[in-house]
């Protein structure tokens, strides 16, 4: 496999997001920081990206009228054929997934992840999450996931466990991988 892979990414804010601001003194989200302190990182030869920023906002102040923006947005670029992955803050996440998992089906697929941890902290799982999604955006069928923590789970059988701080199956039998193997 030697062709060139695009995938486009859809930045919404959220945990991953956030970036600090001496100034205001303050964590928030201000412009996305899928760039500089995700994308630099990679090293990505065969894989064209293609960023849009379509809001940034905390998923806790999320309206159903961003929700249903959001959807367009994944409508009007799904007609490129190509896999779409939306950074999206981890609270309301399951809300939007299941939103854009109700308007299929779709003929790509579609990727939801975030982070616990800011992309800037030392701590952070945005890099790995992140990561993980550009692999299974390449391997997966067709579908609404959610990529976290090196699982993958099918929308709408999805949920955040906040106790645990990641996410899990509705019905508790196993994430995407772990069905499909047996």
């Amino acid at each position: 496999m030697n062709e060139s892979k695009h995938i486009v990414i859809l930045t919404t804010g959220g945990t991953i997001e956030k970036s600090y601001s001496e100034f205001e003194g303050a964590l928030t989200n201000r412009e996305s920081q899928l760039k500089a302190r995700l994308l630099s990182l990679l090293r990505l030869p065969k894989t064209s990206i293609e960023v849009n920023e379509v809001m940034a906002k905390d998923s806790l102040d999320m309206t159903e009228e961003d929700r249903h923006l959001i959807l367009e947005q994944i409508k009007e670029h799904s007609t490129k054929k190509s896999p779409i992955i939306i950074l999206h803050g981890t609270d309301t996440l399951e809300q939007t997934a299941k939103l854009v998992f109700e308007a299929g089906p779709w003929e790509i697929p579609i990727i939801f992840t975030g982070a616990m941890v800011p992309a800037g902290f030392i701590d952070t799982d945005a890099n790995q999450n992140f990561t993980e999604s550009l692999i299974a955006a390449q391997i997966l069928p067709s579908g609404v996931y959610v990529v976290f923590h090196n699982q993958i789970f099918q929308v709408p059988n999805v949920q955040k466990n906040k106790l645990m701080a990641t996410f899990e199956t509705k019905d508790g039998q196993g994430d995407y991988r772990t069905r499909v193997e047996n």
